[in-house]
């Protein structure tokens, strides 16, 4: 299988990410919120940005070597995507959580789930790691 992988890379992240709207949609299940825009939206457990990048990055690793300059840029580009997932995209969400609360009757209520907490991020990262070092060393 491992070998399929190696010729086809770019679905290594593409199943991770897959695997992390399922679990998304698991929780939003357990949470008794399902939904399909909820599954597919930004924000909530886990983030699937981090799901993805992650999955890239060790799939690179294990393909090209922790030593490659490829390896080195994707693990730059991951961390600063996981950066803005945790903080600046946070910080928009709560922002528009303060502006709904300041304007309750409007009907075009803004997005409140915009970013993810660091645990959230950190389970789309467990995410990422494990479905690519399956995918590529199983």
């Amino acid at each position: 299988m491992k070998e399929f992988f190696y010729t086809h890379p770019v679905l290594v992240p593409v199943i991770a990410l897959l695997a992390a709207i399922v679990f998304k949609g698991i929780f939003h299940a357990l949470a008794g919120r399902f939904s399909i825009a909820g599954m597919l939206g930004s924000g909530g457990m886990p983030s699937a940005h981090s799901t993805f990048v992650v999955a890239l990055t060790t799939m690179i690793g294990i393909k090209e070597s922790v030593w490659s300059n490829l390896f080195a840029v994707c693990l730059v580009f991951s961390i600063i995507i996981i950066y803005d997932a945790m903080n600046v995209r946070y910080q928009s969400g709560l922002h528009a959580r303060r502006l709904n609360k300041l304007a309750p009757h409007r009907t075009d209520i803004l997005n409140e789930s915009m970013g993810h907490t660091p645990l959230e991020a950190f389970a789309g990262g467990i995410i990422g790691f494990l479905t690519a070092a399956i995918l590529m060393l199983v």
